[in-house]
């Protein structure tokens, strides 16, 4: 199937072949039959690709900061290959989608296959939406009406917090494809509508439906018209659809407004106020947030936990189905709003309306592709591509940020041969499967374990999928390296282990790896040599200034992530087992207790460790720290001598005879180390780089201190 993306680096618009994404528990898979291009954000997107790296940086100062911050930290070296990486990653364009449901997740039944569904889905043959953001399209509404559902909800959003009454006026300032059908759902709510913009066109079809306009362009001023509009006493409400970046919208709108009156920004304009316009009248100003209740909440989005109407009447899909309603009684008509229709192979051509056609408002992508392109599940990047069977073929599962970032790379530097890259979606598999150098991109994971070409698997998914996809692996016979956790749970771990017995028993020189690369970094190997020289117990203190991750994050989810102890502190707990070189014979945690100011306290705790040899130490894993301060340091204290290691690039060594420190120019965390001993091991049929019962034993520990951390009273 194919997909628009935009690529943020260069500005370009591509349209690519991609696999078809899997459908997933509570989602649906559309066919698309037509999209509808948003030209304010997608505009935006293109504009801010086209951008050079200075302009980029002026429009998003916040970003900025961030990256001087992780010069500090990571160094210049690894900040530049982070912001490269992120600017090169091209991001799917569209949110207005209209199709036919071609397959139903579990928990999404209410929808049937077959159905027509509006939601906001991207330019894309097949789309994968979850169903909270989808809505059954009425019989009497076509596909093109239907696809300006989306878009309409986020006027109509910014119209509830407006919360106008029959008879108000209303004033709508910027009447682009959001402003008309602004003007059209307030005048279907009673209200006198006035409508500003410097385009005669657009104020022209505001006219025809039923409202007044001004057109600074022309020398009117839009305050003496606002105040001409509602009599003499001051509009009730404005609400601002215009992009600009200028800050009179909103000055003009509290000059306009009456005493206590309502202004409501649905689009972007500079926000320096002048609090005396707010302040004489108690004016009310509110951002409002695009399609309604539901928005970036990923419970309601993403796991389909719908708000009980009687306390949210509008959440995302309400509203849609609202819109729909009004479409259906022809309260609301979209049709004039058309202007231009292409076949999505022709999408290209319609972005390059932007800067050609200002007239341009509803540009329709019309869709007719065939059932056998929309239902591709493997896509060939790579034809001529050969592999040698006697060494590592890597198929991989999963392409976000760590894994096209750092794992991927650091696999490719190592030798392996890349085969087959795996994500549910499809988009990521052939972005980074086509940079990494991979034969094939796919969205089938059960094709890719039973292809008898691939010989190695690298999990590199959300955490709840880890143990599964590693018993899969191993029952087809796969050698597997999984990302951190190896589980989440007790009993997902015993699966994991069963497993491997179970391949061991019959034979099978099958090796299990998990990424805990940072014993690997060259540092790490100095400490370790200059260590296995010391016969006294060991002292250990290891500091991760993690930082925060929102209560809403996949990893705070115990059931997703299995919480930041079990999916990131294990690496040091790994670390010190490594250093230590003696099994783990007690452990004991403590978080932060409960408290007003801190939700989530689990990420701010200790871990203390004792040793069969008699040494111990402590993990401090704090996500309440500077994000300035190093985000990792380790020490060890032994024989009057002491090892501090700071964010893997500077060691020191005190006491220590012929050893000061040893820095590196780059941070190195030993991802290209660990990936190359795997298949190192692999290919000459030696032990895997980590002992297996040390595997276990750190999963095992990592899971009890977690479960010690929320039993905590």
């Amino acid at each position: 199937m194919k997909q628009i993306l935009q690529n943020i680096s260069s500005g370009e618009t591509l349209l690519v072949d991609v696999p078809c994404p899997q459908v997933k528990s509570g989602y649906l898979l559309i066919k698309t039959q037509v999209t509808l291009v948003s030209l304010g954000t997608e505009r935006m997107l293109v504009d801010f690709g086209k951008a050079n790296i200075v302009e980029k940086a002026r429009q998003q100062p916040d970003k900025v900061k961030m990256v001087l911050e992780k010069v500090q930290t990571d160094g210049l070296l690894a900040t530049v290959d982070a912001v490269r990486s992120k600017l090169g990653q091209p991001i799917p364009l569209g949110y207005c989608n209209v199709g036919t449901v071609t397959a139903v997740g579990k928990g999404a039944e209410q929808f049937g296959v077959g159905e027509r569904v509006v939601s906001n889905g991207s330019h894309a043959d097949v789309v994968r939406v979850p169903k909270n953001l989808c809505a059954k399209i009425p019989d009497n509404v076509t596909d093109e009406e239907a696809v300006f559902t989306v878009v309409a909800s986020i006027g109509l959003q910014g119209i509830r917090l407006a919360q106008p009454t029959l008879g108000e006026s209303v004033v709508v300032t910027g009447v682009g494809l959001i402003g008309l059908l602004t003007v059209q759902l307030l005048r279907a709510h009673g209200c006198r509508v006035l409508a500003i913009d410097f385009d005669d066109t657009k104020l022209e079809l505001a006219r025809t439906f039923g409202a007044q306009t001004c057109n600074p362009g022309r020398g009117e001023d839009p305050v003496a018209a606002g105040m001409a509009f509602s009599r003499g006493n001051g509009v009730d409400a404005v609400i601002i659809t215009a992009s600009t970046k200028s800050n009179e919208p909103v000055a003009q709108a509290a000059r306009m407004c009456r005493k206590r009156g309502r202004i409501v920004l649905v689009g972007v304009t500079g926000l320096e106020l002048n609090r005396a316009d707010f302040y004489e009248k108690e004016l009310s100003f509110q951002v409002s947030c695009s399609y309604g209740p539901g928005r970036y909440d990923p419970n309601y989005e993403e796991k389909g936990q719908d708000y009980p109407l009687g306390f949210v009447r509008w959440p995302e899909q309400r509203n849609f189905v609202a819109v729909l309603d009004m479409m259906a009684s022809g309260q609301l008509d979209v049709k004039p709003l058309i202007t231009h229709r292409f076949a999505f192979d022709d999408a290209p051509q319609a972005y390059g309306l932007f800067t050609i056609d200002k007239t341009a408002l509803g540009i329709l992508l019309q869709y007719g592709s065939e059932s056998t392109r929309c239902s591709q599940r493997n896509i060939k990047l790579n034809e001529s591509q050969r592999f040698e069977a006697s060494k590592p073929v890597l198929g991989v599962i999963g392409a976000g940020n760590y894994a096209s970032r750092m794992l991927i790379p650091a696999f490719k530097r190592a030798g392996a041969q890349l085969h087959t890259l795996v994500t549910t979606g499809g988009i990521n598999s052939v972005i980074h499967g086509e940079k990494a150098g991979f034969a094939e991109a796919s969205t089938d994971i059960d094709a890719m374990l039973t292809n008898s070409s691939i010989n190695t698997v690298a999990i590199v998914t959300r955490h709840n999928t880890h143990a599964r996809f590693v018993v899969q692996a191993l029952a087809a016979g796969k050698h597997v390296f999984v990302e951190k956790p190896l589980a989440i749970n007790l009993q997902e771990l015993a699966e994991a282990e069963t497993a491997y017995q179970q391949v061991h028993r019959g034979r099978q020189n099958v090796h299990l790896m998990v990424g805990f690369n940072r014993r690997f970094s060259p540092q790490i190997q100095k400490m370790k040599t200059l260590l296995c020289n010391v016969r006294e117990p060991k002292s250990f203190v290891m500091t991760m200034n993690a930082g925060a991750i929102p209560a809403e994050h996949w990893t705070q989810d115990t059931e997703v992530g299995g919480g930041r102890i079990i999916g990131e502190a294990c690496h040091f707990i790994d670390l010190m087992r490594y250093l230590a070189a003696s099994e783990i014979v007690s452990v004991q945690a403590r978080r932060m207790g409960d408290n007003p100011y801190q939700h989530i306290t689990e990420d701010k705790a200790s871990i203390t460790l004792a040793f069969a040899d008699g040494s111990f130490g402590t993990i401090h894993y704090f996500a309440n720290g500077a994000s300035n301060f190093p985000k990792e340091r380790v020490e060890v204290f032994t024989a009057g001598r002491v090892l501090q290691l700071d964010n893997f690039r500077k060691l020191k060594g005190y006491g220590w005879p012929g050893f000061s420190n040893m820095n590196l120019w780059r941070q190195d965390k030993g991802q290209a180390e660990c990936c190359h001993r795997f298949l190192n091991a692999i290919e000459k049929g030696t032990e895997s780089p980590i002992p297996v019962s040390e595997i276990f034993e750190v999963a095992k520990v990592s899971i009890d201190a977690a479960h010690q951390l929320r039993n905590q009273s």
